[in-house]
Protein backbone atom coordinates (compact mmCIF):
# COMPACT_ATOMS: atom_id res chain seq x y z
CA UNK A 1 0.00 0.00 0.00
CA UNK A 2 1.00 3.14 -0.80
CA UNK A 3 0.21 7.00 0.03
CA UNK A 4 1.19 10.07 -0.17
CA UNK A 5 0.74 13.91 0.88
CA UNK A 6 -0.98 16.44 -1.41
CA UNK A 7 -2.50 20.17 -1.84
CA UNK A 8 -6.38 20.33 -2.60
CA UNK A 9 -8.64 22.44 -2.71
CA UNK A 10 -9.09 22.00 1.24
CA UNK A 11 -5.41 22.51 1.95
CA UNK A 12 -3.17 19.64 2.35
CA UNK A 13 -4.30 16.13 2.74
CA UNK A 14 -3.74 12.49 2.72
CA UNK A 15 -4.29 10.26 -0.43
CA UNK A 16 -4.29 7.10 -1.29
CA UNK A 17 -2.15 5.75 -4.51
CA UNK A 18 -3.60 3.13 -6.76
CA UNK A 19 -1.92 1.83 -10.31
CA UNK A 20 -3.81 2.01 -13.23
CA UNK A 21 -2.62 1.14 -16.83
CA UNK A 22 1.24 1.63 -15.09
CA UNK A 23 -0.07 4.88 -14.26
CA UNK A 24 -0.06 5.99 -10.19
CA UNK A 25 -3.34 7.51 -9.56
CA UNK A 26 -4.26 9.29 -5.82
CA UNK A 27 -7.77 7.02 -6.00
CA UNK A 28 -9.03 8.29 -2.04
CA UNK A 29 -8.94 11.04 0.68
CA UNK A 30 -7.36 8.77 3.63
CA UNK A 31 -7.65 10.19 7.68
CA UNK A 32 -4.40 11.26 8.79
CA UNK A 33 -2.10 8.24 9.45
CA UNK A 34 -2.68 7.16 13.06
CA UNK A 35 -0.85 5.06 15.14
CA UNK A 36 -2.49 1.47 14.10
CA UNK A 37 -1.54 2.47 10.75
CA UNK A 38 -5.41 1.45 9.55
CA UNK A 39 -6.04 4.20 6.81
CA UNK A 40 -9.67 4.97 6.80
CA UNK A 41 -11.14 6.22 3.62
CA UNK A 42 -12.59 10.15 4.31
CA UNK A 43 -15.32 11.15 2.48
CA UNK A 44 -15.76 11.38 -1.65
CA UNK A 45 -12.86 12.14 -4.23
CA UNK A 46 -12.06 12.54 -7.65
CA UNK A 47 -9.48 10.36 -8.73
CA UNK A 48 -6.48 11.81 -10.69
CA UNK A 49 -3.26 10.75 -11.63
CA UNK A 50 -0.39 12.14 -9.59
CA UNK A 51 1.41 13.32 -12.22
CA UNK A 52 -1.31 15.86 -11.92
CA UNK A 53 -1.59 16.65 -8.32
CA UNK A 54 0.74 18.52 -6.15
CA UNK A 55 2.91 16.58 -3.93
CA UNK A 56 3.99 17.91 -1.18
CA UNK A 57 6.59 16.07 2.01
CA UNK A 58 4.56 12.98 3.30
CA UNK A 59 5.99 13.35 6.57
CA UNK A 60 4.93 15.92 9.51
CA UNK A 61 7.73 15.11 12.20
CA UNK A 62 8.19 15.96 15.77
CA UNK A 63 11.79 15.39 14.66
CA UNK A 64 13.79 13.87 12.16
CA UNK A 65 16.53 11.59 13.19
CA UNK A 66 19.47 10.71 10.89
CA UNK A 67 22.33 8.12 11.13
CA UNK A 68 25.65 9.53 9.81
CA UNK A 69 28.19 6.55 8.67
CA UNK A 70 25.98 3.67 8.85
CA UNK A 71 27.52 2.46 5.61
CA UNK A 72 31.44 1.03 5.88
CA UNK A 73 31.93 2.31 2.47
CA UNK A 74 30.68 6.31 3.01
CA UNK A 75 32.31 6.20 6.29
CA UNK A 76 35.65 5.94 4.74
CA UNK A 77 34.99 7.69 1.68
CA UNK A 78 35.08 10.59 4.74
CA UNK A 79 38.08 9.39 6.03
CA UNK A 80 36.56 8.10 8.94
CA UNK A 81 36.04 4.33 10.71
CA UNK A 82 32.70 2.30 11.08
CA UNK A 83 30.78 3.81 14.26
CA UNK A 84 30.49 0.90 17.09
CA UNK A 85 27.23 2.25 18.04
CA UNK A 86 24.65 3.97 15.79
CA UNK A 87 25.94 7.87 15.38
CA UNK A 88 22.90 10.30 15.73
CA UNK A 89 22.09 13.94 14.35
CA UNK A 90 19.20 16.12 14.45
CA UNK A 91 17.67 18.26 11.41
CA UNK A 92 14.87 20.22 12.20
CA UNK A 93 11.43 19.71 10.95
CA UNK A 94 12.15 23.23 8.87
CA UNK A 95 14.42 21.37 7.11
CA UNK A 96 11.74 19.24 5.16
CA UNK A 97 11.10 20.14 1.84
CA UNK A 98 8.40 18.84 -0.82
CA UNK A 99 9.15 16.84 -4.21
CA UNK A 100 9.90 18.81 -6.63
CA UNK A 101 11.02 22.03 -4.67
CA UNK A 102 14.50 23.57 -5.27
CA UNK A 103 17.32 22.71 -2.88
CA UNK A 104 18.24 26.31 -2.27
CA UNK A 105 22.48 26.28 -1.67
CA UNK A 106 23.52 28.95 1.16
CA UNK A 107 25.83 31.24 0.28
CA UNK A 108 28.16 30.55 3.33
CA UNK A 109 29.03 27.39 1.88
CA UNK A 110 31.25 25.88 -0.59
CA UNK A 111 30.29 23.03 -1.27
CA UNK A 112 26.36 21.48 -0.81
CA UNK A 113 26.80 17.45 -0.76
CA UNK A 114 23.50 14.95 -1.53
CA UNK A 115 23.26 12.05 0.36
CA UNK A 116 20.22 9.71 -1.01
CA UNK A 117 19.13 7.73 2.59
CA UNK A 118 16.11 5.04 3.41
CA UNK A 119 13.57 6.86 5.82
CA UNK A 120 11.70 5.09 8.30
CA UNK A 121 8.69 6.98 9.74
CA UNK A 122 7.25 6.21 13.11
CA UNK A 123 4.03 4.79 13.49
CA UNK A 124 2.91 4.74 16.98
CA UNK A 125 4.84 6.17 19.87
CA UNK A 126 8.08 4.39 20.76
CA UNK A 127 9.70 4.40 24.17
CA UNK A 128 12.44 1.30 25.16
CA UNK A 129 11.91 -1.00 22.62
CA UNK A 130 12.53 -4.48 23.85
CA UNK A 131 15.60 -6.29 21.81
CA UNK A 132 13.08 -9.40 21.92
CA UNK A 133 10.04 -7.70 20.87
CA UNK A 134 8.62 -6.94 16.95
CA UNK A 135 9.61 -3.89 15.59
CA UNK A 136 7.15 -3.68 12.67
CA UNK A 137 4.37 -2.38 14.40
CA UNK A 138 6.55 0.77 14.77
CA UNK A 139 6.83 1.34 11.34
CA UNK A 140 4.45 3.17 9.47
CA UNK A 141 6.60 2.84 6.24
CA UNK A 142 9.48 4.00 4.17
CA UNK A 143 9.94 6.93 2.21
CA UNK A 144 13.00 8.11 0.14
CA UNK A 145 15.16 10.91 1.68
CA UNK A 146 18.00 13.33 0.28
CA UNK A 147 20.05 14.32 3.53
CA UNK A 148 21.59 17.38 2.36
CA UNK A 149 25.19 18.44 4.09
CA UNK A 150 26.81 21.38 3.86
CA UNK A 151 30.16 19.57 3.45
CA UNK A 152 32.58 22.26 4.26
CA UNK A 153 30.66 23.55 7.47
CA UNK A 154 30.09 20.00 8.68
CA UNK A 155 33.59 19.77 8.79
CA UNK A 156 34.89 23.34 10.23
CA UNK A 157 31.58 23.07 13.09
CA UNK A 158 32.45 19.99 14.40
CA UNK A 159 29.24 19.77 15.18
CA UNK A 160 26.35 18.83 12.54
CA UNK A 161 23.68 21.27 13.18
CA UNK A 162 24.71 24.13 11.08
CA UNK A 163 25.52 22.15 7.91
CA UNK A 164 22.63 19.85 8.27
CA UNK A 165 20.17 22.35 9.04
CA UNK A 166 19.35 24.83 6.53
CA UNK A 167 16.08 25.14 5.40
CA UNK A 168 15.29 22.69 2.23
CA UNK A 169 18.46 20.56 3.52
CA UNK A 170 15.90 17.18 3.99
CA UNK A 171 14.13 16.36 0.74
CA UNK A 172 11.43 13.59 1.13
CA UNK A 173 8.94 11.99 -0.67
CA UNK A 174 7.55 11.33 -3.41
CA UNK A 175 5.38 8.91 -1.23
CA UNK A 176 5.14 6.26 1.07
CA UNK A 177 6.07 2.86 1.23
CA UNK A 178 3.95 0.90 3.67
CA UNK A 179 6.25 -1.26 6.20
CA UNK A 180 4.23 -5.16 4.62
CA UNK A 181 5.63 -4.33 1.38
CA UNK A 182 9.33 -3.29 1.99
CA UNK A 183 11.71 -5.30 3.76
CA UNK A 184 15.13 -3.48 3.85
CA UNK A 185 16.81 -6.10 5.35
CA UNK A 186 16.27 -8.40 1.86
CA UNK A 187 18.70 -5.77 0.66
CA UNK A 188 16.64 -3.23 -1.80
CA UNK A 189 18.72 -1.09 -4.03
CA UNK A 190 19.29 2.82 -3.49
CA UNK A 191 20.19 4.68 -6.34
CA UNK A 192 20.97 8.51 -6.20
CA UNK A 193 21.18 10.23 -9.68
CA UNK A 194 22.64 13.44 -10.39
CA UNK A 195 21.57 15.22 -13.76
CA UNK A 196 20.41 11.34 -14.68
CA UNK A 197 24.27 10.54 -13.90
CA UNK A 198 24.43 7.71 -11.38
CA UNK A 199 26.25 9.07 -8.66
CA UNK A 200 25.15 6.84 -5.77
CA UNK A 201 24.56 2.93 -5.91
CA UNK A 202 23.93 0.58 -2.95
CA UNK A 203 21.65 -2.10 -1.30
CA UNK A 204 20.18 -1.40 2.43
CA UNK A 205 21.44 -4.89 3.20
CA UNK A 206 24.99 -2.76 3.54
CA UNK A 207 23.86 -1.39 6.34
CA UNK A 208 26.00 -1.29 9.59
CA UNK A 209 22.82 -0.82 11.83
CA UNK A 210 19.91 -2.34 10.51
CA UNK A 211 16.17 -0.64 10.70
CA UNK A 212 15.00 -2.79 14.08
CA UNK A 213 18.78 -1.87 15.50
CA UNK A 214 18.07 1.90 14.90
CA UNK A 215 14.59 1.68 16.38
CA UNK A 216 15.69 0.10 19.45
CA UNK A 217 18.57 1.88 20.19
CA UNK A 218 17.31 5.42 19.19
CA UNK A 219 13.43 4.20 21.30
CA UNK A 220 16.31 3.74 24.47
CA UNK A 221 17.22 7.19 24.44
CA UNK A 222 14.07 9.01 23.72
CA UNK A 223 10.84 8.58 22.99
CA UNK A 224 9.89 8.51 19.31
CA UNK A 225 6.38 9.70 17.94
CA UNK A 226 4.03 9.10 15.51
CA UNK A 227 5.32 10.98 11.99
CA UNK A 228 8.87 10.87 13.45
CA UNK A 229 11.17 10.64 10.31
CA UNK A 230 14.74 8.34 10.56
CA UNK A 231 17.28 8.80 7.70
CA UNK A 232 19.21 5.91 8.15
CA UNK A 233 22.33 6.65 6.06
CA UNK A 234 23.67 7.06 2.72
CA UNK A 235 25.98 4.34 0.57
CA UNK A 236 29.06 5.47 -1.04
CA UNK A 237 29.41 8.18 -3.70
CA UNK A 238 28.44 11.64 -2.23
CA UNK A 239 29.30 14.84 -4.00
CA UNK A 240 28.81 18.20 -4.63
CA UNK A 241 25.67 19.93 -6.47
CA UNK A 242 25.80 23.27 -8.04
CA UNK A 243 22.93 25.39 -9.20
CA UNK A 244 20.87 23.92 -12.33
CA UNK A 245 21.52 20.80 -11.30
CA UNK A 246 18.46 18.35 -10.78
CA UNK A 247 18.82 14.88 -7.80
CA UNK A 248 16.72 12.38 -7.67
CA UNK A 249 16.91 9.57 -5.39
CA UNK A 250 15.13 6.59 -6.15
CA UNK A 251 14.20 3.21 -3.91
CA UNK A 252 13.75 0.10 -6.06
CA UNK A 253 9.88 -0.59 -5.45
CA UNK A 254 9.18 3.09 -3.65
CA UNK A 255 9.56 5.57 -5.99
CA UNK A 256 12.41 8.66 -7.04
CA UNK A 257 12.68 12.09 -5.76
CA UNK A 258 13.51 14.56 -7.40
CA UNK A 259 14.48 18.11 -6.56
CA UNK A 260 16.28 21.24 -8.81
CA UNK A 261 19.28 23.06 -6.94
CA UNK A 262 19.45 26.52 -6.56
CA UNK A 263 21.81 29.25 -4.74
CA UNK A 264 19.69 30.74 -2.12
Amino acid sequence: MRFCRLMTDQGPQWGGLEERDGELWVTHIITSPPEDRVLLHKGSFDAVPVAQVKLLAPVVPSKIVCVGRNYSDHARELGNEAPKEPLLFFKPPSAILDPGEPILRPAVSQRVDFEGELGVIVGRQARDIANDEDVAPYIRGYVCVNDVTARDLQKTDGQWTRAKGFDTFCPVGPWVLDAESLDPSSGVQLTTRVNGEVKQGGSTAEMIFSVPTLLRYISGIFTLEPGDLIATGTPAGVGPIVSGDVVEVEIAGLGVLRNPVKDR
